[in-house]
């Protein structure tokens, strides 16, 4: 069974999968030993949430109540409709199934990118990227490696660019992200010092819910304050 999803999920563990199990997310049978008998069916309730979450960035409950409406006979998938999916330029962390995500970065999960892979892959020259490490926009590894967060970074903001901004507008969002990762960091990091097998895969679960909602209230916050300034 791991080894079917690790083709299309290779950071897929034992853990992870028990993880989904305990959220009420997939119910194998278990043999009269005990021990935990996937099917087909299983395996494909495996792969939808799986690519739900790394496709559209969705927390479990919402992939939870998918799942059960279509155990109802109803459509509720993913792709339905917007309700449930975040605005198309705020999917982060999106695949290829995005129209947002780039294929090539998304088909790949490079470890370290060099300079010119960075400029290359998210169309940038050097004096953008130079900004935006002025800026703390992208931060390179302590080699001096880039990784695929680098890359939709750079992406992200030359498309803001469009728009007018420029690298030195984007300074909040840098500021704002670091305030939040320090506040979300005091739930997370006690759960990563468990000695529990399975803690490690709860905590990476938490990251993925805390980091979607904090998009989804940042896109909020966002749209109420413009709609304010413009009075409508």
């Amino acid at each position: 069974m791991l080894t079917q999803l690790r083709a299309d999920f290779p950071d897929v563990t034992i853990s992870k999968i028990r993880f989904l199990e305990s959220e009420g997310l997939v119910r194998p049978e278990r043999t009269a030993a005990g021990y935990r008998q996937f099917s087909v069916a299983d395996v494909a309730r495996l792969r939808y949430v799986l690519a739900a979450q790394r496709d559209h960035y969705l927390p479990l409950k919402v992939i939870k109540e998918h799942l059960d409406a279509m155990d109802r006979g109803e459509h509720g998938g993913a792709a339905d409709g917007p309700k449930s999916r975040p605005p198309r330029a705020l999917v982060g962390i999106a695949g290829a199934a995005d129209p947002a995500m780039p294929e090539e970065v998304a088909a790949t999960d490079p470890v370290r990118m060099t300079q010119e892979e960075l400029l290359s892959t998210a169309g940038i020259g050097p004096a953008t990227l130079a900004e935006l490490e002025q800026f703390g926009l992208i931060r390179p590894g302590p080699a001096g490696f880039y990784d695929t967060d680098a890359v939709l970074v750079a992406q992200t903001v030359r498309a803001m660019t469009d728009f007018g901004l420029e690298p030195r507008h984007l300074r909040a969002f840098r500021a704002s992200a670091d305030r939040e990762v320090g506040l979300l960091a005091q739930i997370v990091t006690p759960m990563t010092l468990q000695r529990d097998p399975d803690a490690r895969a709860r905590a990476d679960e938490v990251v993925l819910e805390l980091a979607a909602l904090s998009v989804r209230l940042h896109a909020l916050l966002v749209r109420t304050g413009l709609r304010g300034a413009l009075g409508s």
